[in-house]
């Protein structure tokens, strides 16, 4: 009987301290699952977010990219736009109507609607970039010319409305050593664009783009390039 009670303490004794020792190895392990999970999951999500952020720059790079070669493809089709202007081509009106000259792109066709002659003597031509279209009133001519006998002050009389209500400003303007007036603004509903109107001789001259994107062209060819008799 001695004998199984130690027996029966020796075991005992020994099972309490197995337990023990294996607590701490038990929570170590733990830890490190947890840690290895937790560090899975970071990666994870690192990985993730360095993807999404990598796919955001590529498509900035990548939009940047077609923004700058389409605005060189912009660039390069104004530029060849622009040659295609060269050279210029003149004009040169009727003698009696103080012969009226200027240049104009090469890329713009003329039609002369009225030469001058007639019982009122007017002088109408317009200009488009390759066919001129059929005369309506509510086309935008790359430029229109007129050449009349009515008086420089009756003429710019018959924008007054427009300049009262503000839908037109004036200007003066110097054109081959002759003042005269400038008109930018709305014309009508369907024409905005720029006119000049000049004195010649007993003669009125008024030329003038129909629409906006003209008038770099009306600036910088026409204008600077008008001759006449004074």
């Amino acid at each position: 009987m001695l004998y199984k009670a130690r027996c029966h303490f020796y075991n005992g004794s020994s099972m309490h301290r197995e337990s023990g020792d294996a607590h701490p190895l038990l929570i170590t392990t733990i830890v490190l699952a947890v840690l290895t999970v937790g560090l899975s999951g970071f990666g994870v999500w690192a990985f993730v977010n360095y993807q999404e952020q990598k796919n955001n720059v590529d498509s900035i790079v990548v939009s940047a990219v077609d923004d700058a070669k389409k605005a060189q493809i912009d660039a390069d089709q104004a530029s060849f736009a622009e040659q295609e202007k060269l050279p210029t081509r003149q004009i040169i009106g009727p003698t009696d109507l103080g012969k009226v000259t200027f240049s104009y792109p090469k890329t713009w066709s003329v039609y002369i609607d009225r030469d001058g002659t007639g019982a009122n003597g007017t002088y109408e031509a317009y200009f488009y970039p390759g066919a001129v279209p059929p005369l309506s009133k509510e086309t935008p001519y790359a430029l229109r010319t007129t050449i009349t006998s009515a008086k420089y002050e009756t003429v710019l009389a018959t924008f007054n409305e427009r300049l009262k209500t503000g839908k037109l400003k004036a200007s003066p303007v110097t054109v081959s050593d002759v003042d005269g007036t400038r008109l930018d603004g709305e014309f009508s509903d369907t024409v905005r664009g720029s006119m000049v109107i000049l004195k010649i001789r007993d003669k009125t001259l008024q030329i003038y783009t129909q629409a906006e994107s003209f008038k770099a062209d009306f600036d910088t060819y026409i204008l600077k390039t008008i001759e006449f008799n004074k």
